[in-house]
């Protein structure tokens, strides 16, 4: 499995931005199997919540081990704290990066498929809203999406106040992320109804995957996401399990995300972990 630190100038963001990409490229076969066969990558791009990073997936979850074991490429980019939402006045398009400039760069930096079949979106809390929103705002790129713990917040951000202590629960950031707040119910950065939208004109949808904590307080809002669409007809599957907002929750959910995405187990081939003895 490789491991790369990749940087590149954005132009959807117009800086230089790093990304960490997981890559099954190098695996040495055990004796007396089969060489593996050198074919474009299934890939899954998987976005961190909020206060995170580009290193969050490896360092809170066995992320590097199973995409060696399900031969799929996982590259990994920082949002900042800004929802994977375009932020117009400051030419952070941040939507944009994940969607479309992401997805074009490291399928010419890498042997990665162009597929829609072939590639994925997933996130946690702000990530898993990020891949809720572009994977269906960008459904054209993305056949799956799987959402973990996601931070669908839109019901109730017009009564936000700046009396919280916490910076994401006010009215002041929130106006920064969504503009008028007023205005988000029925716009696309509302993953329903971009995703009802999308199903009114008849736009093929990402089959999507959900699971969230039964001790999470987003389980209310994941459900009703989930209710909603699923009484759509939309291809949606949803899962609950214990835990609350945190990282063993997350460590053995993408597991699962990665069980449900067309991916086969086939031969990790030798790795420090497995040298055949």
């Amino acid at each position: 499995m490789a491991f790369l630190q990749v940087n590149f100038i954005s132009k959807s963001l117009m800086r230089t931005v790093t990304v960490n990409v997981l890559l099954p490229a190098d695996k040495i076969t055990l004796p007396g199997e089969p060489e593996l066969k050198a074919a474009p990558y299934k890939t899954l791009y998987l976005l961190h919540g909020i206060l995170g990073n580009y290193t969050d997936w490896v360092n809170g979850t066995n992320i590097q081990r199973w995409s060696d074991e399900k031969n799929v490429a996982v590259v990994m980019p920082s949002g900042e704290n800004m929802f994977y939402l375009d932020q117009e006045k400051s030419h952070a398009m941040y939507g944009e990066f994940i969607g479309k400039e992401l997805v074009d760069i490291t399928r010419k930096m890498f042997t990665l498929s162009d597929k829609r079949e072939d590639t994925f979106i997933a996130g946690l809390s702000m990530g898993g809203y990020g891949a809720l929103r572009n994977g269906l705002k960008y459904h054209e790129t993305f056949g799956y999406i799987g959402a973990l713990s996601s931070a669908i917040i839109i019901d109730g951000l017009e009564n936000y106040k700046d009396e919280s202590p916490l910076f994401m629960e006010t009215k002041s950031y929130a106006e920064s992320i969504f503009g008028d707040l007023s205005k988000v119910k029925e716009s696309d950065k509302n993953p329903e109804w971009l995703a009802l939208k999308l199903k009114e004109e008849g736009k093929e949808l990402p089959k999507i995957y959900m699971a969230c904590g039964t001790d999470d307080s987003l389980m209310d809002a994941n459900k009703k996401f989930y209710n909603t669409l699923k009484s759509a007809g939309i291809d949606i599957t949803f899962e609950e399990g214990k835990g609350n907002h945190e990282w063993d929750f997350w460590n053995r959910y993408i597991k699962k995300v990665l069980d449900w995405l067309p991916l086969s187990d086939g031969m990790a081939g030798m790795n420090s972990g497995k040298v055949g003895i």
